[in-house]
């Protein structure tokens, strides 16, 4: 499927959404890190708390999940439209629109964009999108410095890591280790520095307050964009956003096609929906909005690139698009009880968690990220957690479908469903299968070569009679 000229698979630049080795494998080196575990488990824990009573306050939160499910489904089957609209408006309002069809387009635009300010430095909003198309690295290769100023974005720049987490992407770290990567990494901090939160806050502040003040250029996403107004939106906590998006010059917003919105009174669902789920606040701290060009108030010249990089694909597929409706607010990752224990690097995606199990082998094909379907207990916590209804676990079943199987696995389900198609069969395998509590592990695994499918779990206690042979009685 294409729309307004563009393929329908982004087919260069989506190198940061493909793990580097597969999900199994680098679970089993975050399960060893106890101390991952111990940060992570503490600060999912915290969140899910503070979300939980501000959504218990709200006696139509059901009622807000149908309505942003239903708007994201209407911008999904009008998508082009809606975009188009949202083009014509911006333009209108003094602001410039790009279309990037993938990762590599859209860096060549911000790079020449940022070249022709004749600055070699900007300042950024935190922005999955420009994560996803490996931005920073691509300003870096063309001398242009990007400086984080989301304090858990300065964190992952200066320690020289990546992000584990959709809202708190250093959540792997403590107050300790960021205390290190300050005295390390930050210019002229103090060397008293201690790990007190109000201190190292102070720090950040005060090594950003001299960027934010002498940078011409910011870089934005955007949680949303409004089509029949040309408005975009960025909702934050620290106050960083507001900063960088009224004091330069120039303002080059990066966003995923997904992000429009129709109107202005769909907004109001989705500033309610997503402060509650993310942050555990009934409203974002600082909202942020901005239409095109004012004169004399804010940048200057305003540029919106907008992204595809795969997402018309994953439009294609009508089980698979519902993915394109989050709206990034992390509450399946801070229920989810295998991200929980592996932290969100093992995913290899810029988005972990169920999301990214997802959202990432879609964009990139099944094919790159195999594994991250299987990242998942289908307990469906995240289903039940997400703000607009997603049906992670749906999608996860839909995407494992997709995904490559060895011929042994695929003779396997062959052999089982032959097997369950005829009833004497049936009943045969049900009297051999008890055999496996002689031949399996203490009972509950299996032999070779069907033991690497209970290496990971126990086969249920057998019961002392088949369903057939109960009813049988009765």
């Amino acid at each position: 499927m294409t729309f307004l000229g563009m393929p329908a698979r982004a087919p260069r630049g989506v190198g940061h959404l493909r793990g580097d080795q597969p999900f199994p494998a680098a679970a089993r080196e975050a399960l060893a890190n106890s101390q991952l575990r111990r940060n992570v488990g503490h600060a999912t824990t915290t969140i899910r708390g503070k979300s939980a009573a501000v959504i218990g306050e709200l006696p139509d939160w059901q009622q807000l999940r149908e309505a942003g499910s239903a708007i994201k489904a209407d911008v999904m089957a009008r998508l082009p439209e809606l975009l188009k609209q949202l083009e014509a408006r911006v333009t209108e309002a003094g602001g410039v629109v790009h279309w990037a069809a993938d990762a590599n387009e859209a860096n060549a635009i911000v790079t020449s964009l940022v070249r022709a300010t004749g600055s070699d430095r900007v300042i950024k909003v935190k922005s999955m999108a420009t994560q996803e198309i490996g931005l920073n690295e691509a300003l870096e290769a063309a001398g242009i410095a990007a400086v984080e100023t989301d304090l858990a974005e300065l964190i992952v720049q200066l320690g020289r890591d990546k992000p584990s987490h959709i809202l708190v992407p250093a959540i792997h770290r403590n107050r300790a280790e960021i205390r290190e990567i300050f005295l390390r990494a930050m210019p002229g901090v103090d060397p008293a520095l201690t790990d007190e939160p109000r201190v190292l806050a102070a720090a950040a502040r005060r090594y950003l307050r001299e960027t934010f003040l002498s940078t011409k250029v910011a870089v934005s996403g955007a949680n949303f964009a409004i089509a029949e107004t040309g408005t975009l939106a960025v909702v934050e906590s620290e106050g960083n956003g507001r900063m960088c998006l009224t004091l330069p010059d120039t303002l080059i917003t990066v966003m995923g096609i997904e992000k429009v919105l129709p109107t202005w009174q769909d907004l109001e669902v989705f500033l309610q929906l997503l402060p509650r789920s993310s942050t555990g606040e009934r409203m974002n701290p600082y909202t942020t909005m901005w239409t095109g060009v004012t004169p004399g108030d804010g940048p200057q010249e305003f540029h919106l690139v907008l992204l595809d990089n795969g997402r018309s694909a994953v439009l294609a597929d009508s089980v698979g698009r519902q993915a394109l409706h989050c709206i990034r607010c992390s509450a399946c990752l801070n229920v989810c009880p295998v991200y929980e224990r592996t932290g969100g690097h093992a995913y290899g995606s810029v988005y972990p968690g169920p999301i990214g199990a997802v959202l990432s082998p879609q964009l990139t094909g099944i094919e790159d990220n195999a594994s991250l379907p299987y990242a998942s207990s289908l307990c469906g916590a995240c289903f039940d957690a997400c703000p607009v209804k997603i049906n992670i676990p749906e999608l996860l079943v839909h995407l494992r479908n997709q995904a490559p199987h060895p011929a042994a696995e695929r003779a396997a389900m062959a052999a089982a469903a032959y097997t369950m198609d005829h009833p004497k069969l049936y009943a045969a395998a049900q009297r051999a299968a008890k055999l496996a509590r002689i031949a399996g592990r203490r009972g509950q695994g299996l032999p070779r070569p069907l033991s690497g499918w209970t290496a990971a779990r126990d086969l249920p206690e057998l019961p002392k009679e088949t369903f057939r042979q109960w009813w049988a009685k009765r």
